[in-house]
């Protein structure tokens, strides 16, 4: 078993996690405000690992999402809407410095590259040789793997593997797919009309299922649109397998519809994923043990 760490908009997961057996033990969760400052978030973080009562020299497991420096453990965030006052901070210090029993060094890898790595270890990508996953929230994550492996560059992978760096009708794809694009498209034609603070896009969804036409349309336009963003990568890869994570994946019911759509006749399973949280636990745990 390994201790790993995930590190979310809303919450930080600590547990130990087997990535030979594909299991997870001794879970701790915490919330997490990725607006916050510095020292409330990674006070949360790590107060989160301090909570499995680790024995000292043990290498830690951190899956983060970018823009972040992996190799050297030091956040990159800047103006990103999350994580803002994290920027230059080197957080493999933080934790090796403030964890304890204190470890002996920590690992670092992107929150997408490890959802896919335990999904194709034991989830919905388990078979395929070659697979994209895709995790949908307040952005889109993406990584491209072969056999177990995250691939950055080759035929069909986008800039430094990142779908979210793709335009879509010439704007940052984004735009078009995030969760602040489809609560402002669902907000009105004018852009500055005010839109209730309480909803969200699992809102949006319960009022499509209740029949509401435009809720409808604003999901069916977001994710059709991620379909033919995504479907000549997915051909130039040659991927077999499609694998759909994240907040918004609560909603498959009416996400896979629309993006089946958009990929037209691209010839890829499209698997919602199955793991849920373990997926990245069992993927960072993968990591750490293909790398130390």
């Amino acid at each position: 078993m390994r201790p790993v760490l995930e590190i979310g908009g809303t919450h930080v997961t600590a547990a130990l996690a087997d990535p030979d057996t594909a299991t997870v033990t001794r879970r701790a969760r915490r919330p997490l405000d990725a607006r916050g400052t510095a020292e409330q978030i990674l006070g949360a973080v790590v107060r989160c690992a301090g909570a499995l009562e680790t024995p000292a020299g043990q290498v830690w497991g951190v899956a983060v999402p970018g823009p972040f420096d992996y190799d050297k453990g030091i956040a990159r965030y800047e103006a990103v809407g999350k994580f803002d006052d994290l920027y230059g901070i080197d957080v493999r210090s933080v934790l090796l410095d403030g964890v304890w029993p204190r470890p002996a060094d920590t690992v670092f890898l992107n929150d997408a590259h490890a959802f896919l790595l335990g999904e194709w270890r034991a989830g919905a990508a388990r078979g395929h040789r070659r697979c994209v996953g895709i995790t949908l929230g307040s952005g889109v994550g993406s990584a491209f793997g072969v056999d177990g492996e995250v691939r950055r560059e080759g035929p069909g992978v986008p800039p430094q593997g990142r779908v979210d760096l793709l335009k879509a009708g010439g704007r940052p794809l984004e735009d078009s797919v995030s969760r602040r694009a489809i609560l402002a498209r669902y907000g009105g034609d004018d852009p500055t009309a005010p839109l209730d603070v309480r909803l969200d896009v699992r809102e949006v969804a319960a009022r499509a299922r209740a029949g509401e036409r435009r809720a409808r349309q604003v999901l069916d336009e977001a994710f059709t649109t991620l379909g033919a963003v995504l479907a000549p990568h997915l051909r130039d890869f040659d991927a077999t397998a499609l694998v759909v994570g994240g907040a918004m994946a609560s909603s498959w019911d009416l996400i896979r519809p629309a993006l089946r759509a958009g990929l037209g006749g691209t010839a890829v399973a499209l698997r919602r994923a199955a793991l849920g949280e373990d997926a990245a636990l069992i993927g960072t745990a993968a990591h750490v043990a293909a790398v130390t």
